[in-house]
Formats: structure tokens, C-alpha cells, sequence
């Protein structure tokens, strides 16, 4: 089961932005939705950018479970710490979010990235790369996370 729901004010979603503050909760209220509908599954957070920072914010409030942050905006947002088996991928060239921003980020963390080499922003023409990075983390050899949720 996979949720993908707009953040406020996007999309055909209600409301207005809320500098991720009403944006966690909102995120928050889905997983609690999740887990009343479909159980005890293992949740994984997953956001890019702007998402990235609302899930770093979520994961604060949330079991430990795996984490995909896609281009993470720590130049723009104060993102938490996360896990260390999170899975940071980055663009070489994004004009957004410096990729030097988000080694600061994560050196501190001894925390990995994956840099996708001629990746910007949207790694527009590069989907696939992402694709490939995310299915090789959740393949059969990944390591699964005991008391996921």
C-alpha cells in the first residue's frame, strides 16, 4: 500500500501552506490512517525537497522505520536528524539545494548521499536513476528494521 497525498494548498488539496508545521500533522494524521486500515505494515517516509523536510519532522513523532529523502531542502528548512540506514540521494548539479548544503547536513550524521552525477533539482531525464537507486535499498539483500512500522 503506498499513500501519496498533496500538502496543503496543492494540487486539489484545502488549505494553504504552513511551512511544514501543518504539514507534519497532516502527514502524521496518514500514517495514523494507515496503520488503522492496513495494520501493522512496515511505513516508510519518503519526500522530496520541501516533503523531504516534513518526513525528517515526522519521523521525530513516528516508530523507527526507512526513510527516502529525494533532494532535501536543508538549505531552506531546519531538517532533523534522521536514521543512519536513511537513504539521501542528491542531484550533482541542483541550483536549489547545493549539494555542499546537504553534505553539511549529513556529515555530522556520518550519514551517506548518493550523488546522482549531472542530477539538478527535478533530475529531469533521471527519474530512472532514482527509480533504480530506491528498488536496489528495498531489494530482496535490503536489511529490514526491526519493529517497523
Amino acid at each position: 500500500m503506498a499513500a501519496r497525498p498533496n500538502f496543503r494548498g496543492v494540487g486539489a488539496s484545502g488549505g494553504v501552506h504552513d511551512a511544514g508545521l501543518g504539514e507534519t500533522g497532516d502527514m502524521l494524521a496518514v500514517a495514523a490512517y494507515l496503520g488503522r486500515s492496513y495494520g501493522d505494515l512496515p511505513l516508510v517516509l519518503a519526500g522530496f525537497s520541501f516533503g523531504s523536510f516534513v518526513q525528517t519532522r515526522v519521523a521525530k513523532q513516528l516508530p523507527p522505520g526507512r526513510m527516502v529523502l529525494v533532494g532535501p531542502a536543508v538549505n531552506r528548512f531546519p531538517a532533523e536528524t534522521v536514521p543512519a540506514d536513511t537513504l539521501v540521494i542528491h542531484g550533482e548539479h541542483d541550483d536549489v539545494v547545493p549539494l555542499s548544503a546537504v553534505l553539511d547536513w549529513a556529515r555530522p550524521q556520518n550519514l551517506p548521499v548518493v550523488v546522482v552525477p549531472g542530477g539538478e533539482h527535478f533530475f529531469h531525464g533521471r527519474l530512472n536513476v532514482l527509480s533504480d537507486l530506491i528498488l536496489r535499498y528495498f531489494g530482496p539483500a535490503a536489511p529490514a528494521t526491526p519493529g517497523a512500522r
